[in-house]
């Protein structure tokens, strides 16, 4: 299973969201050596790129500069999801403002243990209604590769629909985009 490190371990004051197994909360620069995993995972490499985060001074430099000053100029961001009953860090999921875009578009990741148990679905549920029952956004994006398609499966679960495609300025990558 997953490893057990106090790195990975839920802290109570920044919990943003409950589930029935799960807990969401604020990225801190304290899960740098979890978002170093994260960042390096198969399934990152793969489906989100290659960020050329190799250490865990640069996990915490990148959770300062992405999640930290999303959270600050947002008021959302992504969040930590926290296995309730064993406290451990399995992914993140949360909502991206891009600066080109006019609408957030909504991002998930977990480490390989944890795929296929229902946690992604249960995270980016709670997520899709805190963002519109709390934060007011009516219309969410998602993106992934077309060759993804755990997650657009659970884009299409969550209620969203492809648009068509999307090719961000400084990936190359033609995307699927989905959107509410």
């Amino acid at each position: 299973m997953g490893r057990k490190n106090s790195v990975f371990l839920f802290y109570s004051d920044m919990k943003i969201l409950e589930t029935d197994r799960l807990y969401l909360r604020m990225i801190t620069e304290d899960d740098a050596v979890f978002m170093l995993a994260l960042f390096n995972s198969n399934g990152w490499l793969k489906y989100i790129g290659d960020r050329n985060v190799r250490s865990v001074d640069e996990a915490a430099a990148y959770i300062r500069k992405h999640y930290l000053a999303s959270y600050k100029e947002n008021g959302f961001g992504s969040y930590a999801v926290v296995i309730k009953d064993s406290g451990e860090i399995i992914g993140s999921c949360g909502i991206y403002k891009r600066p080109n875009l006019d609408n957030p578009d909504i991002g998930f990741a977990f480490l390989p243990d944890y795929l296929g148990k229902g946690y992604g679905y249960e995270a980016a549920k709670a997520i899709m209604d805190y963002a519109g029952a709390e934060l007011g956004i009516t219309t969410i994006l998602g993106f992934t590769v077309e060759y993804n398609q755990p997650s657009i499966r659970l884009l299409e679960k969550l209620g969203l629909s492809q648009k068509g495609t999307y090719t961000f300025d400084d990936d190359p990558e033609q995307l699927l985009l989905f959107s509410t």
